[in-house]
């Protein structure tokens, strides 16, 4: 289970702290703005790598998702949370990920301030997720809107890889 007592940034639209809350707080359909990392993967055929969130997720069990996705913790830098999060869900330790962006992510239970980083190779954690693989753009595109994968990775995919931006 998540622990809904994890404490979490506040975060302006900028990304300055401007406070803490629990993740349950943030979860709660408080729409309290907390920060996290988003790593993207494509192999060289230009197929994206997703993970499958595991059912005992509190936010979107059971769906596909980005690579690497994961909160930054208070007091922990964008680019710490980025080696944290890719070590604890891909057993990586040594890449080089590039910013792509960030943005505000609302859902009706949350509102995140997403940093978003693309990169390549994967070890995915039998721990942290429930697996993964990788999708060719057209299966990703046949997904959206089907409730297959997450509506924070549509958005992110629409915003920042179909190429319809």
């Amino acid at each position: 289970m998540d622990n809904l007592k994890e404490i979490f940034p506040l975060v302006d639209r900028e990304g300055r702290v401007i406070g803490s809350a629990t993740r349950g707080e943030c979860h709660s359909g408080s729409k309290l703005l907390h920060p996290v990392v988003h790593l993207h993967i494509f192999n060289s055929a230009g197929e994206i790598y997703l993970q499958k969130r595991p059912e005992w997720k509190d936010i979107q069990p059971g769906r596909w998702d980005t690579a690497v996705g994961g909160h930054i913790d208070y007091g922990e830098t964008p680019e710490d949370a980025l080696l944290r999060e890719v070590r604890e869900e891909l057993g990586i330790t040594d890449f080089k990920a590039d910013f792509v962006g960030k943005y505000v992510f609302e859902s009706s239970r949350e509102r995140e301030l997403v940093y978003v980083h693309y990169d390549k190779p994967i070890y995915p954690s039998e721990k942290e997720l429930d697996g993964g693989r990788f999708w060719s753009v057209k299966e990703v595109c046949e997904a959206i809107g089907k409730d297959v994968l997450t509506p924070n990775f549509e958005s992110e995919f629409n915003r920042f890889f179909s190429g319809d931006s």
